[in-house]
């Protein structure tokens, strides 16, 4: 598993009855590709992973895998408010195909740095698999500090990288002073991706990607170049759709972008419901003035 470039945090498309849409997951994987992707993670907070059954989560990572034929690694997003169901996807994952995982916190229960360790590091200690962990306290309530994820990687060698969505980029900065580059740092919120580069971070996992591939794959490769007026330009543009992956609404907003553009459906499972009154207004006017200005690359 290669932690480096732009790894698309896929959504998960629903056909009319909300049954998973395997024949446009597997298109838009490849398409991701053909833009520049360097992977896909699956079953993540955008991929609406908790409203998924466990063989829905198998059959989409099975479909990955068989689209992308060796081409591009698949990463199985792993959540769960079960540690025993948690260790079970992840040996689902390896048997599967995939080259990575994603290991979250519990969905529900946050505790202290204990119990949190136990849980992460019967994940990544259930299979051989390449790990990276994914620290969202902002989401997940749980917040892995820079010195407990050294700890961590000290005692689990397959632990390779970390996802940082404290929207704190002060965070990459401190784990490259205390991990070096034992560890590869993903930025995990689109907004700070510029400003994650410059701190240290080598890996995107991103979510406007889903309907702007070329974009992203541009922005990160002029970041990671250190060609920073044209890593500034294109952010500028970009800042008002990356936006939409910080917010909580943001499964509706992403996937109501991918429709628009024509690589998607903005369907949704509940809780969640589609974008409506002026939430919607607002979005789509954003993507508007958004395409209307869209940089040609």
């Amino acid at each position: 598993m290669n932690w480096r470039g732009v790894i698309p945090a896929m959504t998960t498309a629903f056909k009319p009855d909300y049954s998973v849409d395997h024949a446009f997951i597997a298109k838009r994987a490849r398409w991701l590709m053909d833009s520049g992707c360097t992977g896909v993670v699956a079953l993540g907070s955008l991929g609406e992973s908790a409203t998924l059954r466990s063989d829905e989560k198998v059959a989409i990572l099975k479909t990955l895998v068989a689209a992308l034929d060796g081409r591009a690694p698949v990463v199985a997003g792993i959540a769960s408010l079960s540690t025993a169901e948690a260790v079970v996807l992840a040996q689902a994952a390896a048997e599967v195909g995939c080259a990575g995982l994603m290991v979250l916190p519990p969905y529900v229960y946050s505790s202290d740095w204990r119990e949190m360790k136990a849980h992460v590091q019967a994940v990544i200690r259930a299979t051989k698999l390449s790990c990276m962990l994914y620290n969202n306290p902002v989401s997940y309530k749980t917040d892995f500090l820079p010195e407990q994820i050294k700890e961590l990687a000290a005692s689990n060698p397959n632990l390779h990288a970390v996802k940082e969505s404290s929207a704190d980029v002060r965070r990459v900065t401190a784990l490259k002073a205390i991990c070096g580059d034992r560890l590869a740092l993903c930025v995990g919120v689109d907004d700070a991706i510029v400003e994650g580069v410059r701190a240290g971070a080598v890996c995107w996992i991103a979510g406007l990607v889903n309907a702007f591939p070329r974009e992203s794959v541009a922005l990160y490769d002029y970041s990671m170049r250190g060609e920073k007026k044209k890593a500034d330009e294109l952010y500028r543009w970009f800042l008002p759709l990356l936006r939409m992956d910080t917010v909580p609404k943001f499964v509706q907003l992403i996937k109501l972008v991918q429709q628009e553009v024509g690589m998607g459906h903005e369907r949704v499972r509940g809780p969640r419901l589609i974008m409506a009154g002026a939430e919607r207004k607002v979005a789509l006017e954003t993507l508007k003035v958004a395409l209307a200005k869209r940089p040609k690359l």
